[in-house]
């Protein structure tokens, strides 16, 4: 299959760069074109010869010459499937969402999103048809190193800045430095640095307990969060995360993850210190944890669910 992807590949580590590998390993052909330098015509041209085209949408970036409205009718006319899969979460962002809600990015026919309650909105208002469908993880990264120098006790990957909207993450990382002192590490932009490749399989392997996050407004929003519990347990990690509505059918709660709730910081700690000093139990979840995710959770299984899913709607030549 001729697939042409409009999207960012200026970074080796952007997931639309992972889409598209995964997509050739299964045997398709893909045309990348970079988004907001690619005209619209230009788009218009590769995708109309193509079996389907992929939009992954960047917010502020648009597509110079012909807009994407246009080039989306004119697929349509021409009888080649759209679709977009995109992580991120818009709905109950008030100022993200606006600007998207009425937008062309939900003028694709088919939208994959993380968000459970966005892919029923999009069904009950738009033409767009919407798909829950969670992250994942590129495979080439399902990688399971043994541990080697000791890196820290306790880490947490990721950026302190998340959102504005999400306070939570700079006090959580906040409380993990005032708690554990020089046992912790932010590994981050805004930490010590951010790693990457292999080297963070590596990192995750000389880490006793990772300390996830993803953002839930309310603490209660169900069906959402991002690739971080995929990415980290799939590369290694041994991973507390907050209890999300919707995580444990990816992962079995004290067996392959554990978690804790949102705000309880003195249960966090009990949970920290309780697998600090329960090696052999913890590095049981660990290792259980990294089969379930390489086995069940790549964006290999990711696109192959989309595919099935696009052949089932008739878009797509069983």
């Amino acid at each position: 299959m001729r697939i042409t992807m409009l999207g960012n590949y200026h970074s080796l580590f952007c997931t639309e760069v992972h889409y598209a590998k995964t997509l050739e390993s299964m045997g398709h052909t893909v045309i990348r074109l970079q988004e907001a330098e690619t005209p619209g015509e230009v788009v218009l041209d590769w995708a109309k010869n193509s079996d389907l085209f992929f939009w992954s949408k960047t917010h502020g970036w648009e597509t110079p010459g012909l807009s994407m409205s246009e080039v989306l009718k004119n697929l349509r006319q021409m009888g080649v499937p759209s679709m977009a899969y995109h992580l991120d979460l818009y709905m109950p962002i008030p100022e993200r969402w606006k600007n998207y809600i009425g937008s062309d990015y939900f003028e694709v026919e088919h939208f994959f999103t993380v968000d459970r309650l966005m892919a029923e909105w999009l069904n009950e208002n738009t033409n767009c048809k919407g798909h829950y469908l969670r992250a994942g993880v590129f495979k080439d990264e399902c990688i399971q190193l043994p541990s080697t120098t000791p890196f820290a006790d306790v880490v947490f990957v990721g950026s302190k800045g998340y959102h504005p909207e999400w306070p939570w993450r700079p006090q959580l990382i906040d409380w993990l430095h005032e708690t554990y002192g020089d046992r912790f590490k932010h590994v981050g932009g805004d930490g010590i640095g951010v790693v990457r490749g292999m080297e963070l399989n590596q990192l995750l392997a000389n880490t006793k307990v990772v300390v996830g996050d993803s953002l839930c407004p309310n603490f209660d929003y169900p069906d959402y969060f991002s690739d971080r519990p995929f990415e980290l347990i799939s590369r290694g990690a041994f991973l507390l995360m907050p209890e999300i509505i919707g995580l444990d059918k990816c992962f079995e709660y004290g067996k392959e993850i554990d978690t804790f709730k949102f705000g309880e910081f003195e249960g966090l700690k009990s949970k920290i210190d309780y697998y600090l000093e329960h090696d052999e139990e913890r590095e049981k979840i660990r290792k259980a944890g990294f089969e379930r995710g390489k086995n069940e959770h790549t964006y290999r299984h990711r696109w192959t669910e989309i595919i099935n899913t696009l052949k089932i709607a008739g878009d797509l030549p069983i």
